[in-house]
């Protein structure tokens, strides 16, 4: 027997379906501004004149699924599957199991097929409450500027490809390794495994003057990029805008305004290879990290994707698990005090550098552009400049900034530091 279903504007709910969304309890799910209502569910949201907008019914044999999308990669591979609710990096579709396990082959690569459970609850827009900005803080989050955050955009989008396995990622995290050098941060590189191939991550330290134990804050992106319609190989064109130049200069520019401020405790600065090809920089950097290192990390910041503007106004999705919450608050609250952003939050991690971290119970978040859309030139030649929208990214910056400025407790006086084999010290 078939089992209709409904679209309901969570603006309007209201009345016994309200109670039951308080107590997780009935048969909806939530995307943001859009809940999805069928059964008993459908019926008492009618009956409580809330307007429902028809979205058809399950077919016998089929299965609500929820998709969690890199771009539009689901849709592009899948065309013929009909989406019931559509919010960009998250999709409801309805498969039967043998389908939605045929589809299975991109997983923690492209896109995430699984069941949409009752009063579950995908993303949602919350509302943090601001504080009284710090002065020091507030300083820092002022010199995130664009003119930096831009020349080096746009050195980053002038390899043809930064596809982990071309030549010319090699020259690009060359490039990130100099500018990280030149604002004092100790450097190395760690090889890494990209199906058979060779790559590399780029590790940048400062160590805080405060004494041992000392607390690791972490802030990362990846620097690869693909183009997966010309076939995903070395040579495709790949200027990765958005994904992943966007983000990797985000870090840039966190380093360049953290630079001359002593910190009490370690900041460390990655950009990881293979990200594209399944997350195999961030894997194997999870994966060697000694059980002493893991005690010590306080916050991991990932950036992925933050200049394009999806929804009406500046939006950016937190994205991270309940071992994530704290920071996912901090960054909520750094938002609301020292920038104009909108929130999205989500507990359902995926397809991002966060995403070893917190199978290894670390605290991770991703910072990304919100969800409400989704940017349809990733993973080809058209992820260009002409899509980059710089008031999203720098705000981003300034909540990132202002996080891990707090996370670090740094100091109020500026000062230099000079760098030291691991690290840096005042």
């Amino acid at each position: 027997m078939s089992l209709r279903l409904g679209i309901v504007s969570f603006e309007n709910v209201a009345g016994p379906t309200a109670g039951r969304l308080a107590t997780g309890a009935g048969h909806w799910a939530r995307l943001d501004d859009r809940l999805l209502v069928w059964g008993d569910e459908l019926e008492t949201a009618r009956a409580s004149g809330i307007a429902v907008q028809d979205a058809g019914e399950i077919a016998d044999g089929a299965e609500l699924r929820l998709v969690t999308q890199v771009g539009r990669l689901f849709q592009i591979d899948h065309p013929d599957v009909p989406v019931l609710v559509d919010k960009g990096r998250f999709l409801v579709v309805q498969l039967a199991e043998e389908q939605a396990a045929r589809m299975a082959g991109h997983e923690e690569v492209c896109y995430k097929i699984m069941p949409l459970e009752d009063g579950m609850v995908v993303f949602e827009r919350v509302a943090p409450t601001g504080r009284a900005p710090e002065p020091w803080i507030q300083d820092l989050v002022d010199q995130v500027a664009r003119p930096s955050f831009e020349a080096a955009l746009i050195r980053l989008t002038s390899f043809p490809t930064r596809h982990s396995l071309s030549v010319h990622y090699g020259t690009a995290a060359t490039w990130a390794q100099d500018e990280l050098r030149r604002l004092g941060y100790s450097i190395r590189t760690e090889s890494i495994t990209v199906g058979a191939g060779q790559s590399l991550n780029v590790i940048a330290d400062r160590v805080g003057v405060a004494p041992v134990p000392r607390d690791l804050a972490l802030v990362t992106a990846h620097l690869d990029s693909v183009n997966h319609p010309a076939g995903g190989g070395p040579n495709a064109p790949a200027p990765g805008a958005d994904d992943n130049g966007s983000g990797s200069v985000a870090m840039l520019e966190i380093a360049r305004v953290l630079a001359r401020h002593p910190a009490k405790h370690d900041l460390r600065l990655i950009l990881f290879g293979g990200e594209e090809q399944g997350l195999f920089g961030s894997r194997q950097y999870v994966a060697t990290l000694p059980a002493a290192e893991r005690t010590r990390v306080r916050s991991v910041i990932n950036m992925d994707m933050v200049a394009s503007l999806n929804t009406p106004t500046r939006t950016v999705l937190l994205e991270g698990a309940p071992v994530s919450q704290a920071l996912m608050d901090q960054l909520g609250t750094a938002a609301a005090t020292y920038t104009s952003l909108a929130v999205q939050r989500s507990l359902n991690p995926f397809a991002s550098d966060h995403v070893p971290f917190i199978n290894a119970s670390m605290p991770a978040v991703l910072t990304i552009e919100g969800a409400d859309s989704a940017n349809a030139n990733i993973h080809t030649a058209g992820d260009t400049l002409a899509h980059i929208d710089y008031d999203l990214a720098l705000d981003i910056i300034r909540m990132n900034v202002a996080t891990t400025a707090a996370a670090l407790s740094i100091s109020r006086t500026p000062g230099p530091f000079t760098a030291v084999a691991g690290g840096a010290t005042g």
